[in-house]
């Protein structure tokens, strides 16, 4: 039996150190080079594999501009269980939505390297895809933050999570159309800022 399974991990490895490259090689011309001047070819090259086997693993280079989803909400479950027990749901779970999509969203900026590149559109629409899917497991990690008494504690949660993560496309949103109309963000970081609007809204 070991024989049998030694050569499907085997094969396993060797998938996930060609994603490896094809992620650092995409991050690596990137800043070298930039998006527009980088092709398939390139990234595929660096991993030294065809361009066929690139498209194995991702549908286009404007896939490898942002982690996978999977990362994203691992990232977003660890921070909110760093976050204090006391901590009102709200706000841990608005801190915790600040610190995973701030770094994602600079880290997508750096690579595209003009703030007008028509790709941002592609990278946001990705973004705000991934938040709009992650809803519902959101919802559940806020359940689970909450008193086992609180009324209503499913609607609860789940206003918590949708309203949180609404905050976070309307961010996404609006950096995008004040960029394309030329505007740049002044002050605090705008996720914050859109965490305290939603905070007012729920103090009124």
């Amino acid at each position: 039996m070991p024989s049998e399974i030694a050569p499907a991990g085997l094969r396993e490895r060797k998938k996930e150190e060609t994603r490896r490259l094809l992620l650092e090689g995409a991050a690596r011309l990137f800043e070298e080079r930039g998006f527009e001047s980088t092709t398939v070819a390139d990234i595929a090259a660096y991993a030294n594999v065809s361009v066929r086997t690139f498209f194995r693993y991702f549908e286009s280079k404007e896939a490898l501009l942002l982690p996978d989803g999977v990362e994203i909400f691992t990232f977003v479950e660890n921070a909110l269980a760093a976050r204090p027990a006391d901590e009102e749901p709200l706000d841990a779970v608005c801190n915790a939505l600040s610190q995973a999509a701030e770094p994602f969203a600079a880290s997508t900026l750096t690579a595209l390297g003009h703030p007008l590149d028509d790709i941002e559109n592609v990278v946001t629409a990705r973004l705000v895809q991934a938040f709009s899917d992650f809803e519902e497991r959101l919802t559940v990690l806020v359940r689970d933050r909450l008193d086992p008494d609180t009324p209503d504690a499913d609607l609860k949660a789940a206003v918590i999570a949708c309203a949180a993560l609404s905050a976070v496309r309307a961010v996404l949103r609006t950096r995008r159309a004040r960029r394309a109309s030329g505007l740049t963000d002044r002050g605090p970081a705008p996720l914050p800022r859109a965490f305290g609007f939603l905070r007012e809204i729920g103090s009124t």
